[in-house]
């Protein structure tokens, strides 16, 4: 393997825990992904980054892709509100998608996945969800707990992270920001139902996010 290529393999394996969303439709979220499937994720993820000419035109790109599997408050309109990005499989594939376009560009090259990284995607036990919501203090999200109800079903997460340290809001809105990742076993939930995530913090106070996973590919 020559250098050029380690180096782009190099930084496209990095990419597998970045939040990079990409665009698409399906009727609910997959949670098996045929080889062929996971290629077509890959092309709606590449082709709209690959239209993008200019710094607006790519923020365009990724204002519509931050839409694709957000539940709860849409951040454009209602900046505190809270909600939660969904890490799905085709959610990664089409991150890398994206990356295969500029990385293609900076290199002159066409510039693609390869298949071992494809599959470890596919094999994925668990999605990820980055909850996103906002407090009167920098360490309000410190302790907090999340679970999925479906119905009378309550999911646990099989891991949770570090809620990270709140960041300062400007306007007349909660005064700081912060978010944290859960990631939830594809096994123990239904990815077509209605379902709701609920977040308890350390004062007692709760927050629920609707997520109809029916939406969500």
């Amino acid at each position: 393997m020559d250098v050029r290529r380690a180096t782009v393999l190099s930084g496209m394996a990095g990419l597998i825990g970045i939040m990079v969303i990409g665009v698409g439709t399906a009727s609910a979220i997959d949670v098996t992904l045929s080889l062929e499937d996971a290629r077509k994720s890959l092309e709606s993820g590449r082709a709209p980054m690959e239209k993008a000419d200019t710094p607006d035109d790519v923020k365009k790109v990724l204002q519509q892709a931050s839409l694709a599997t957000r539940v709860g408050a849409d951040p454009e309109k209602d900046p505190c509100g809270a909600s939660a990005v969904l890490r799905t499989k085709r959610y990664r594939l089409e991150a890398f998608g994206r990356q295969e376009a500029v990385e293609s560009k900076k290199r002159k090259s066409d510039v693609r996945m390869p298949e071992e990284f494809v599959k470890k995607v596919m094999d994925m036990p668990n999605m990820e969800v980055e909850v996103q919501l906002c407090g009167d203090d920098e360490y309000f999200a410190e302790g907090a707990v999340i679970e999925l109800n479906q119905g009378s079903k309550r999911i646990k997460p099989v891991d949770i992270g570090k809620p990270e340290r709140g960041r300062k809001n400007e306007g007349d809105t909660p005064a700081f920001r912060s978010r944290f990742t859960a990631l939830f076993a594809y096994e123990q939930f239904d990815p077509n139902a209605k379902s709701v995530f609920v977040i308890n913090f350390q004062d007692g106070q709760e927050v629920r996010i609707p997520a109809d996973f029916s939406k969500v590919k």
